[in-house]
């Protein structure tokens, strides 16, 4: 049986180098919407955390 993770694993490599090079805004776009997502998800963890701690 293959190694299906190095498979998998070299499949979205090849996928991501596609995506950026047939239409890199689009893949920027997408980029920086998931860093927003975890920028904010971390946020509001600190925020929950900090309030927590003020009480």
């Amino acid at each position: 049986m293959p190694p299906v993770k190095k498979i998998i694993w070299w499949l979205l490599v090849i996928f991501l180098i596609y995506a950026i090079l047939t239409n890199p805004t689009e893949a920027s776009n997408i980029v920086g919407s998931i860093w927003d997502i975890i920028r904010n998800g971390v946020e509001n963890i600190f925020k929950f955390f900090d309030s927590l701690l003020k009480r």
